[in-house]
């Protein structure tokens, strides 16, 4: 399992082999100790930044992680403040959730091109917020990822929704509409991003999903998860008790579904109805979304080891059915890696710069 785990890293954001080098504890626990994962200069990368990054980790040297009252946990947290920062003025927030197989540091090498945007004005000044993810808190290296929910694995929608959005509020001027407010993600942190993007939209505006299995229950007619999506051939899948099931397959290493959903979700019949009542295509049924509740983006490839693309389009295609419309980039030819991650960021930026605008720094918004 672990060499599985650090090929979906290496495949992700081409992480070095020094993130192997972790404790495993049960968590939740307390963990006075800080984790010790400096693998990357932080330091180096601030001098190239327009803008700021906060160090509230235990990653480079000293400890200033937050204290999470819902994991009983030090957790670690890198918030970016935008070029210009005025404490004076308030900001739109937007919090970035992590892919599986990885935590808070996967941010870092993403904010450089954040901070490109802002420095140019193409991406509106924005506070963003990086809350690590993973089961134990020492990086999810050899365990799965969270998906930010709240399971048998511990409460980690509380830890996100709660304590990180109290801790940023109580030291940073964040805007208080809902349209300032956004959820974005990668791969785990997509669909976490729409689950609770839809679930929570009384907070929060805006969603943003980058490869995210946006239907996790699809399945043609005869069962088959991996078939590519046809409208004349929907099923659902009703079964998660196949643990060895392979899932992906990345150049001969095989991924199985035991190990991505059932620390999180459980097996059998437990597992299905979770994931259930999580699916973020059945919540837009149960939860009666409609056109204009909530701005959503998704960002996807053509040839996803996952079978994301299948997910993706049946959720496109039953919010076509119900009228409620979703922004989309797609690369025909691109995989669930970080490339094609990056490749579909500068449509991601696009699509949310007017978004934002009417909330930036100093701009005064009635909403309806």
């Amino acid at each position: 399992m672990q060499r599985i785990l650090l090929t979906i890293v290496a495949l992700f954001l081409g992480c070095t082999s020094a993130f192997a080098q972790f404790k495993s504890i049960t968590a939740p626990t307390i963990d006075p100790e800080p984790k010790g994962k400096d693998e990357f200069d932080i330091l180096r990368l601030g001098k190239r930044l327009k803008g700021r990054i906060v160090d509230h980790t235990g990653n480079h040297g000293q400890d200033n992680r937050m204290w999470s009252r819902s994991l009983h946990q030090w957790r670690d947290l890198y918030i970016y403040l935008p070029p210009g920062y005025d404490k004076t003025q308030q900001y739109p927030i937007v919090i970035f959730l992590h892919p599986f197989a990885m935590d808070e540091r996967s941010f870092l090498r993403l904010v450089g091109s954040i901070d490109d945007e802002m420095a140019c004005g193409k991406l509106p000044p924005a506070i963003v917020v990086a809350p690590d993810g993973s089961l134990d808190g020492l990086g999810c290296i050899s365990k799965p990822g969270s998906f930010f929910l709240n399971s048998n694995a511990g409460p980690y929608e509380d830890f996100v929704l709660q304590d990180v959005w109290d801790f940023v509020c109580n030291r940073y001027p964040i805007r208080p509409e809902r349209n300032a407010h956004v959820l974005a993600g990668v791969s785990m942190g997509g669909f976490s991003a729409f689950n609770l993007g839809i679930r929570h939209r009384n907070a929060f505006g805006i969603v943003m999903g980058i490869h995210p299995p946006l239907n996790p229950r699809w399945a043609d007619v005869d069962g088959n998860p991996r078939a590519k999506f046809d409208p004349r051939r929907w099923g659902w899948r009703t079964g998660f008790d196949k643990p060895n099931e392979v899932v992906a397959n990345y150049g001969g290493v095989k991924i199985r579904l035991g190990g991505l959903i059932n620390p999180v979700f459980g097996v059998g019949d437990e597992a299905l109805l979770m994931i259930a009542d999580n699916n973020p295509l059945e919540l837009l049924l149960k939860t009666k979304l409609r056109n204009g509740d909530l701005s959503m983006f998704v960002g996807y490839a053509g040839r996803d080891e996952y079978n994301i693309d299948a997910q993706v389009d049946s959720f496109l295609y039953f919010a076509k059915f119900r009228n409620i419309g979703v922004s989309v980039a797609f690369e025909p030819d691109g995989h669930h890696d970080g490339i094609t991650a990056m490749k579909l960021m500068p449509a991601a930026f696009r699509w949310l710069a007017p978004q934002l605008e009417p909330y930036s720094p100093g701009k005064c918004v009635v909403e309806r």
